[in-house]
């Protein structure tokens, strides 16, 4: 869930309980599996791979279960998350960098965007500086892996949630907002802790469609192989999907 938007860091991490509190979405996402996911599409379309930079890392939990199988680097915008990850993972090499702009003169075998971080890239403009970023880090043969919303969640009745956290249990109230002009869908959560502490968080993430994807890849030098959801041959329902493509 990390990214970026055309806000300051310091506006994101208001607005994201996630961005507060680290040690809490490594928590709640304990049970991903967009690492093991990764792994297998690049085992398919890549297996000599070797290299890998991870462009908006998070705390870097995905990231220590690819530095498993390959050597990572990983980029973050989010300060509080990189000063975390750093202490929690320190034998990773995370470095503080926007996507949009990042240069590290380094190029790698493959490159991820996972955990919806795209979807934190909400401008036009914006979004292909991103896929220059990643053209700027391939060379021939350079396979590219994105996780990213694809289809909005729209609900219209208020989604619960019981979501356990260590010892603790938080009731977690959920509302979807979806903006056709913008293509952004609004989550807004309010969390009820055990202890009595509540909290409210907004999370807003830019919805690109299959072809929209296609079209920025092509424009930055890439070959889409397949949008599908995990890694399955060519089902794909949304909202959340995996692109591969490969740099020419």
């Amino acid at each position: 869930m990390s990214g970026l938007d055309i806000a300051e860091p310091r506006h994101l991490a208001a607005s994201n309980l996630f961005y507060r509190d680290p040690a809490l979405y490594d928590r709640v996402q304990s049970d991903s599996t967009s690492a093991s996911s990764c792994r297998a599409l690049v085992h398919r379309h890549r297996p000599d791979a070797r290299t890998l930079l991870d462009l908006g890392c998070g705390t870097g939990r995905e990231l220590e279960l690819l530095a498993r199988h390959f050597d990572c680097i990983g980029v973050e915008f989010q300060p509080g998350l990189v000063d975390y990850a750093r202490r929690t993972r320190p034998g990773l090499d995370i470095r503080l960098g926007d996507m949009r702009t990042i240069r590290l003169d380094h190029t790698a075998d493959v490159l991820t965007c996972l955990g919806n971080s795209l979807s934190y890239v909400h401008d036009n403009q914006d979004i292909q500086a991103v896929f220059r970023t990643f053209a700027a880090h391939a060379r021939p043969g350079t396979l590219l892996v994105l996780c990213s919303s694809v289809a909005p969640i729209e609900r219209d009745e208020p989604q619960e949630a019981e979501v356990e956290i260590g010892s603790d249990t938080a009731h977690v109230t959920i509302t979807y907002e979806w903006d056709l002009r913008t293509q952004m869908n609004t989550m807004r959560r309010h969390w009820v802790f055990n202890s009595g502490e509540e909290t409210r968080d907004v999370i807003r993430r830019r919805v690109l469609g299959p072809r929209e994807l296609e079209l920025y890849a092509t424009l930055a030098g890439f070959d889409v192989l397949q949008i599908s959801d995990e890694i399955g041959a060519g089902t794909l329902h949304g909202p959340t999907a995996y692109t591969v493509a490969r740099y020419r």
